[in-house]
């Protein structure tokens, strides 16, 4: 299977410099991560992953940005250091792009890289900051039964909003009852629904058109969508559980919260993209990739490295240790988990389609990063549960989200175009 699969004092900074030297007296190149940091990830990253690079590796993880950024500040305060490569999700490295070197004359052979992925590495410079390494995301799944219920013409790995809302209204008058679930419960993960598929499906942005015309079109579609939706979804939080019981055959949700479905009952579902709107196929993937600081003892090793990780055999060994996708073409072998042979070709299908619109998650809010979330949960909750008037919910809620990009001093993120200051919200 083809699959492109388009995370200070003087005394602390002392201290980590000694852990650092220490850690990596007996090895070639720090690998310092952010990524796979739980002790059997880390143990599957060394053992399984780089032990097949010609040099010694040293990964090291902590699931702690804090001292993963201290330690990397503290090396490029000094102007050098002992890391030789950076892993990290994209909005960890947003803050060190000035100190990055560029990777864009990497040799990769005939490895073909997920193009979009690979120019949000740049983070808005001509330069490669850093290059993809892995990914997880969200995808639609679907009871083979539903199938049978798919409007005309449709093509299930290229759906649009209009043919989603179609077929699942044909669902529900044709077996009498709503088919489509959603994730709309406590533990559900509906703020990312909104943040990163529908408002980038319809408005090419995740804050500034937060309540522009298009936005207002995107919450009418998503009503049009509701009437069609089990209303028991406002209690359900991993869609595996509704799809196992048969009380939903189509929904959306995290790969992982997937999982159980597909590995259990594999012939019985099918995984496919999100659908597409008038401005893209809106999807969030959870970007990690790799970066060299310019302190790094030896750029040309980091390279090399960065080389390997990008291997084909080496993405499939990564997703076998982390759970993390490639983002590489690569071919899975057979003998992979049912959950990682589905999600992985939605996931492929998505990601390298034409009208991909990448949005990534929310970068810079710090402790806002929870109000930020409440203001899609609550716009939901007004217009699509309560019934409220759209272009009332929009403009209320605007001057909150307004409020807190200001507070917080973030700029904006992909599919928003960058900022210089607060993201704006017009």
């Amino acid at each position: 299977m083809k699959a492109m699969i388009p995370r200070l004092t003087s005394a602390v900074l002392a201290a980590g410099a000694v852990v650092g030297t220490a850690a990596t007296a007996n090895a070639d190149i720090l690998f310092w991560s952010t990524q796979a940091a739980p002790l059997e990830e880390t143990q599957a990253m060394r053992e399984q992953v780089l032990s097949g690079f010609n040099e010694t590796v040293d990964y090291q993880a902590t699931d702690d940005r804090g001292p993963w950024l201290t330690r990397i500040e503290a090396e490029l305060e000094a102007g050098s250091g002992t890391i030789g490569l950076l892993g990290a999700l994209h909005g960890e490295f947003v803050s060190l792009s000035d100190n990055l070197i560029d990777m864009s004359d990497i040799d990769l052979g005939d490895v073909t890289v997920n193009p979009t992925f690979q120019e949000l590495g740049k983070l808005g410079t001509d330069e490669q900051k850093y290059l993809p390494w892995m990914q997880a995301t969200y995808i639609m799944a679907a009871n083979r039964e539903a199938l049978d219920y798919l409007p005309e013409g449709a093509d299930v790995n290229a759906l649009t909003y209009d043919e989603l809302i179609e077929w699942a209204r044909v669902m529900a008058e044709e077996t009498g009852s709503p088919k489509f679930g959603f994730p709309a419960g406590p533990s559900g993960l509906k703020h990312r629904f909104f943040q990163g598929y529908l408002y980038p499906s319809y408005t090419d942005s995740a804050v500034t058109k937060f309540r522009s015309p298009e936005a207002e079109e995107a919450w009418n579609k998503f009503k049009e969508l509701w009437e069609y939706t089990n209303p028991a979804s406002t209690g359900y939080g991993f869609m595996q559980e509704q799809l196992l019981t048969g009380d939903v055959w189509v929904a959306w949700d995290h790969t992982a919260r997937l999982a159980d479905a597909f590995n259990q009952r594999p012939d019985d579902f099918v995984a496919f993209p999100a659908p597409a709107g008038p401005t893209g196929r809106g999807f969030m993937p959870v970007i990690a990739g790799f970066a060299i600081p310019e302190t790094a003892p030896d750029v040309e090793a980091a390279k090399e490295l960065a080389a390997y990780m990008l291997r084909p055999e080496t993405q499939i060994a990564t997703l076998e240790a982390t759970n993390f996708f490639p983002v590489v073409e690569v071919d899975l072998p057979d003998d992979m988990p049912d959950s990682v042979r589905l999600s992985g070709t939605a996931i492929a299908a998505m990601s390298g389609a034409d009208d991909a619109n990448p949005s990534l998650l929310p970068v810079g809010l710090g402790e806002n990063n929870g109000k930020f979330n409440q203001v899609f949960n609550d716009t939901f909750e007004r217009i699509v549960l309560a019934g409220q008037d759209v272009r009332t919910v929009l403009d209320e809620q605007a001057d909150v989200l307004r409020d807190i990009m200001e507070e917080s001093g973030a700029s904006c993120w992909a599919p928003d175009e960058p900022s210089e200051g607060a993201c704006p919200v017009e």
